[in-house]
């Protein structure tokens, strides 16, 4: 009872962050923006990350190899030529060999690649922290750092050189936010052990070591600032040397796995171009692989590689990416506070904003006056990937909605049709649609302008469910449209994320049966499975007295070369001239089965010798059109959407249809 008295309370409270949200169209377009560029940002980290890590290993092998090349030579000029040798020939042709190696590494998946890199990371994270506790120990003082009164003594002598240098300490985070974007990959409670018990000691460790080693050594060395100069063991320098190769490896892939984890999601809300994704896991959904992105990213980062050459440049960039994601992230949070917690939602909201938003937006700030020293390439990026996947949104929200208005129902296509002089042809038509209830426009725009349809109808559409696999009897969800003369059906084909459903003759045997037996079980339980437009029910398991339609095959299937596949094992057979590709299954009634009604007999009678009849798959392909004077945001919109559609992946389920049997129907969708 005090459960129930509660709810009303929160209900009221959440219901009027809602109101104050649903009231404006404007904030949905905000939510939208924030969303979409915190994903952008991602992508962006996803691509600048890599370039960074690399260069900065090989950078640090570089300046290995000069140190052991200067035990080797006495001289000072051949010291210097080996030394402008390594620098030219090392840090950015190494970096773009190791990338190349590392985008090609993805296909095979995060498990594989997580246990090769598990150790690395771990072996890292110990030898960084230990040698950062050996400088702490060597040097105390600098737990003196831990006072705020160095921070407010910044502040109040701070001047632009100095707000610059803000932007940096960005980067000591980076990585944090690619962690949480792994989500799909590993649980939330692994993720948080390791950052809280791990991660984020041995960074506290190493960088307040090496503050201390800086501190105490500022100006002996050019090279004092690097971390590697931290570590007095000259062996263990080189150790080093190794181990951060690997690591940045490790911190790479953590990025490339975000963005693809990104992309996947953006994909699945219609914020993203189709492109094709493979599921690396039977287990862990999230753990996906996306080939497009994977080259693309590959791409793009040795670009900025090759293109700066500069390891401040790329830093500038990728602090940018990071704070602004964390900003956008931090705005996201607040909003789901004022939705989700009790009275004190509205304060607790302001407050986490103002506190959290207002120390990011000074590292933000920081970061755009870096803007001529690389930041404007993220600007750029993100830009770009902004509009495309806003133009794929808005493009695909659109025809949605066109399909969704302009759907007709069954009665304008049995009874209104034959005043259009409408004929049944024999056959069967699968009519792919995205719509569930209703008959999609482009269908009705066929039947307007060629007025004949098959005299089975099957409305397919396929709905992907975030498991592996669906078993073969739970796949199919079968349903009647109108009345049993109309022979219309609808069938939604279920399929989880590992399922390959691209067999065409697979595809229509399955269907046929399942449609058999709805037709069997109907006449059974005719209450219980008198349905309505939209009612579907599972079919695919087997009735208790055997299948309602016996499949038989019929020879052996030819290849489009017309040679038999038997033929094909047997070179030394002679080999058929026709072309013709037979039905490799066909369906007969049973025999005798007394049981069966005579109409429920004759309706399948119906559908085996339309299927002998024929198959034909009608596909609708639209063309997205702007009103005449739209403004330009809407025509360019539009215009980048329609660009994409026509060059970006085929759908998700895209079966193996012969080209005679399928009937692509244009239609132009003017918004």
């Amino acid at each position: 009872m005090h459960q129930e008295e509660g709810t009303p309370s929160k209900m009221k409270v959440e219901s009027r962050a809602r109101r104050a949200i649903g009231r404006y169209k404007s904030s949905h377009y905000l939510m939208l923006f924030l969303a979409l560029l915190g994903s952008c940002m991602i992508i962006c980290d996803g691509i600048f990350t890599p370039a960074l890590s690399v260069l900065s290993a090989t950078s640090d092998l570089r300046r290995s190899l000069s140190k052991l090349a200067a035990r080797f030579t006495s001289s000072e000029k051949a010291r210097h030529s080996v030394d402008k040798y390594l620098k030219r020939y090392i840090p950015v042709p190494a970096a773009c060999a190791i990338l190349v190696c590392l985008f090609m590494l993805q296909r095979y998946g995060t498990n594989r690649i997580g246990v090769i890199f598990a150790p690395i990371v771990i072996i890292w994270l110990m030898f960084i922290s230990g040698f950062g506790m050996y400088n702490i120990f060597h040097h105390p003082q600098i737990l003196w750092a831990i006072s705020p009164a160095y921070m407010f003594r910044f502040i109040k002598k701070i001047d632009i050189s100095s707000w610059k240098l803000l932007s940096s300490i960005g980067l000591c985070i980076a990585g944090s936010e690619a962690m949480f974007a792994d989500l799909g990959h590993f649980s939330k409670r692994s993720i948080k052990v390791t950052f809280v018990f791990l991660v984020y000691p041995a960074l506290v460790l190493c960088y307040a070591g090496q503050a201390a080693f800086f501190s105490k050594h500022l100006g002996t060395s050019d090279d004092v600032a690097h971390l590697s100069e931290s570590i007095t063991h000259r062996h263990l320098q080189h150790i080093f040397t190794i181990l951060s190769l690997f690591a940045s490896l490790v911190g790479s892939q953590a990025t490339i796995t975000a963005t693809f984890s990104i992309i996947n999601q953006c994909q699945a809300l219609a914020c993203f171009p189709r492109v094709k994704v493979i599921h690396t896991s039977e287990k862990v959904h999230g753990q996906v692989y996306v080939p497009d992105a994977n080259w693309l990213i590959m791409v793009l980062s040795l670009t900025i590689l090759i293109g700066f050459r500069d390891i401040s440049a790329i830093a500038n960039a990728t602090g940018l990416a990071v704070i602004c994601g964390m900003l956008v992230t931090t705005c996201l949070m607040s909003l789901i506070i004022a939705l989700q917690w009790e009275k004190t939602a509205v304060f607790l909201s302001l407050s986490f904003l103002l506190f959290f938003g207002s120390i990011e937006a000074l590292y933000l700030s920081s970061c755009f006056l870096n803007f001529s020293k690389g930041t404007w390439c993220i600007v750029i990026l993100s830009l770009i990937f902004l509009t495309i996947m806003v133009s794929w949104h808005y493009g695909t929200i659109k025809k949605y909605e066109f399909d969704i208005e302009n759907k007709v129902t069954v009665d304008w296509l049995t009874e209104l049709s034959p005043g259009l002089g409408v004929s049944r042809v024999p056959g069967i038509g699968f009519i792919h649609t995205n719509i569930v209830t209703g008959i999609p426009a482009f269908f009705s725009h066929f039947i307007t302008n060629i007025p004949a349809f098959h005299e089975v109808l099957i409305l397919v559409s396929f709905k992907s469910l975030p498991v592996p696999y669906i078993p073969k009897n739970e796949r199919y969800l079968i349903g009647r449209i109108g009345h049993k003369d109309y022979k219309i059906f609808r069938c939604i084909v279920r399929y989880g994320y590992r399922d390959h459903v691209r067999n065409i003759n697979d595809f229509e045997d399955q269907i046929i049966s399942s449609i058999g037996e709805f037709i069997a079980r109907e006449e059974r339980h005719h209450e219980a499975l008198f349905l309505q437009e939209g009612t579907m029910i599972i079919l695919g398991s087997r009735m208790t007295d055997g299948n309602v339609l016996v499949p038989v095959v019929v020879g052996g299937e030819q290849s489009e070369s017309g040679q038999d596949v038997a033929d094909i094992e047997n070179p030394t057979t002679t080999t058929t001239t026709t072309t013709t590709k037979r039905k490799k299954v066909r369906f007969m009634l049973p025999a005798n089965s007394p049981k069966m009604n005579p109409s429920v007999r004759k309706e399948l009678q119906q559908l085996v010798d339309a299927r002998e009849s024929g198959t034909a798959y009608f596909l609708g392909h639209s063309h997205l059109k702007v009103r005449k004077g739209s403004n330009f945001v809407k025509q360019f919109l539009v215009k980048v959407y329609a660009f994409l559609d026509k060059n970006c992946r085929e759908p998700p389920i895209a079966l193996d249809i012969p080209h005679a049997a399928l009937l692509e129907v244009g239609m132009v969708y003017t918004i």
